[in-house]
């Protein structure tokens, strides 16, 4: 019996192109380090996808964090998560991850995120919706850790 070969991830250009949209997708593959004794996908873990899909949203917007913390002196630290887990995903499954502003404040961003599976034997890269969350980012200063307004050229090439 023959085993169907996984689907190509995406390339960057892909994932610019939906940033553009307003959806910023990030590819990613599910390694045996990301999974738990059950083979699936360790819970917690999805948090760690969703911090590489938004820190992947910024950088592609031009916001690189280590450079903004030393031209600003400030950094984004979450604040609230909130996540729904709805279907597993097991190791050597191809994700993408989502990131998308739902609201900026002068403080804070919150960022819708999802991880969904892709149907390696889709055409059109259809995928199925694994983990929902809600993702809050308060700017701080970084020395102090206390809470400070977004520079205004964030809020700009957020917007």
């Amino acid at each position: 019996m023959m085993q169907s070969q996984p689907a190509p991830l995406p390339d960057g250009a892909d994932a610019m192109q939906a940033a553009a949209a307003g959806v910023f997708t990030f590819p990613m593959r599910v390694y045996w380090e990301d999974t738990d004794a059950g083979g699936v996908v360790f819970y917690a873990n999805y948090l760690k996808f969703f911090e590489r899909a938004r820190t992947e949203w910024l950088r592609s917007l031009g916001i690189a964090q280590q450079k903004l913390r030393e031209q600003t002196g400030g950094i984004f630290v979450v604040t609230s998560a909130q996540l729904e887990y709805l279907h597993p995903a097991r190791l050597d499954d191809q994700l993408f991850v989502t990131a998308s502003l739902k609201s900026a404040g002068r403080a804070s961003l919150t960022i819708e995120q999802q991880a969904r599976l892709v149907h390696s034997d889709s055409q059109s890269q259809e995928s199925t919706p694994l983990c929902t969350g809600s993702i809050r980012i308060g700017w701080v200063d970084g020395t102090t850790m206390r809470p400070a307004r977004i520079p205004n050229h964030i809020l700009e090439q957020l917007s």
